[in-house]
């Protein structure tokens, strides 16, 4: 019960990304060839919006679940980590057509050939936590 309302937010945020078309397979296309703003849109909302979120839950001195402060550290101004990071990141999304976050509402759509790409995505995420301690951070 006390995890209740997390399920309930998942919902609404899948239905909003679903009726805002941000998981249209079409919708990532256009964007990748520059040919709508649509999917610019949404991400400039969510990027104002979590830009937003971190400045309030640090002056308003957030608690998790447990009581717990919210504590956000500063990140590391590596330029060349995150032009590496985000090119992976972008080659992915454009040769499945979609990110991450979208994979479970497709899956809950009934789009079950994402199951693949979720599959990938776990795999990628653990081969990740066998090699982070190689890789240059």
């Amino acid at each position: 019960m006390k995890f209740l309302k997390f399920l309930l937010v998942g919902i609404v945020f899948g239905i909003v990304l679903v009726k805002s078309e941000a998981v249209s397979w079409y919708r990532i296309y256009e964007m990748f060839h520059f040919q709508s703003f649509h999917m610019y849109g949404i991400i400039g909302v969510a990027v104002i919006t979590g830009i937003t979120g971190i400045r309030l839950i640090r002056q308003n001195q957030v608690k998790d679940i447990t009581g717990k402060a919210v504590a956000i550290p500063d990140k590391d101004k590596g330029f060349t980590n995150y032009l590496a990071g985000g090119i992976i990141f972008g080659l992915g999304w454009g040769l499945v057509g979609t990110c991450p976050g979208p994979v479970y509402i497709l899956i809950g759509a009934g789009f079950l050939g994402i199951v693949v790409v979720l599959a990938g995505a776990l795999l990628g995420t653990f081969l990740y936590g066998l090699l982070k301690d190689k890789l240059p951070h």
